[in-house]
């Protein structure tokens, strides 16, 4: 018992220094030593994947920075990019014999069977979603930011309370908008978009005053997406219950045990934290909002 809870204290330690936490971690999930194999149960030969001998990943089109790069999941770069890879290796795949295909954020994590083995994109774990997929154990904890046009009023914000008399908008379905509507609890409804592209288009335009995503992506949104845009802040955790980001599978998956075993293992041997401060290594530089 003390050895496993040795490493699962490990584990936790190297999550939060790569911006994850273990805190809302299946209950499931086995601790794994830190060398070897994860055992004869996640070798390829045992995996119950879509088609023998192949992991399938489910990525959204088209993708973002600093998650993917080049809207081409198969090229490894960007943050989640790398994630998936590195848990395909743990698992005993090579980049060979990862096959991608494409399906939007909403059929995902909608109810009903898949056609992916495991999808990462930005899918924060929450209760209600748990009840149509599986999720990993997380791999990155989150803090929502607000952009907005430089030069503006809305620009000067530094606290919530500020940013509540805005107008805001996000992409429908995400935690983004729940963020919106729970935490920052705006004087106007808030508007809502098919895609970030459509929701960046709108604040461009002026019908928005201020964008909500999470804060990589604010990076990436007023570095080059968007001429003109800041970033007015981000928002604090809410105490005790972080949102995080966990990689996805179909209910009841036979493979949900064995990527959760290969969470652990990049988190515990570093290559997480390496990997989230390679591709993320400028998310601490936005101001808090009070």
């Amino acid at each position: 018992m003390y050895r496993q809870f040795a490493f699962l204290a490990a584990a936790c330690a190297v999550l939060l220094a790569a911006g994850g936490s273990s805190a809302s971690a299946s209950a499931k999930t086995a601790a794994v030593p830190t060398g070897g194999p994860l055992g004869t149960a996640c070798a390829p030969a045992k995996l119950k994947t879509l088609h023998h001998g192949v992991l399938t990943l489910g990525a959204d089109d088209p993708l973002y920075e600093p998650w993917y790069a080049g809207n081409n999941p198969a090229n490894g770069k960007g943050f989640e990019d790398a994630v998936a890879y590195a848990v395909a290796a743990e698992l005993g795949y090579p980049k060979a014999e990862v096959h991608w295909v494409r399906v939007t954020f909403n059929n995902a994590i909608a109810p009903g069977p898949k056609t992916f083995d495991y999808d990462l994109d930005e899918f924060s774990i929450d209760a209600q979603r748990r009840q149509a997929v599986d999720f990993s154990t997380p791999y990155y904890t989150v803090h929502e930011a607000i952009v907005g046009l430089r030069g503006t009023a809305a620009a000067k914000a530094r606290t919530v309370a500020a940013v509540r008399k805005l107008q805001l908008g996000a992409q429908v379905g995400t935690t983004d908008y729940t963020t919106i509507v729970d935490q920052i609890r705006p004087t106007k409804s808030p508007r809502i978009y098919n895609s970030n592209s459509d929701a960046v288009q709108a604040l461009e335009d002026g019908q928005i005053q201020g964008l909500v995503v999470d804060l990589p992506t604010a990076f990436e949104i007023t570095s080059g997406e968007a001429k003109g845009t800041t970033i007015i802040g981000q928002l604090q955790s809410v105490p005790g219950n972080p949102e995080q980001f966990g990689i996805v599978l179909d209910k009841g998956s036979p493979l949900t045990a064995c990527v959760d075993r290969a969470v652990l293992r990049i988190s515990a041997n570093g290559s997480l934290a390496a990997l989230n401060k390679k591709w993320l290594a400028e998310v601490g530089a936005a101001p808090v909002l009070k």
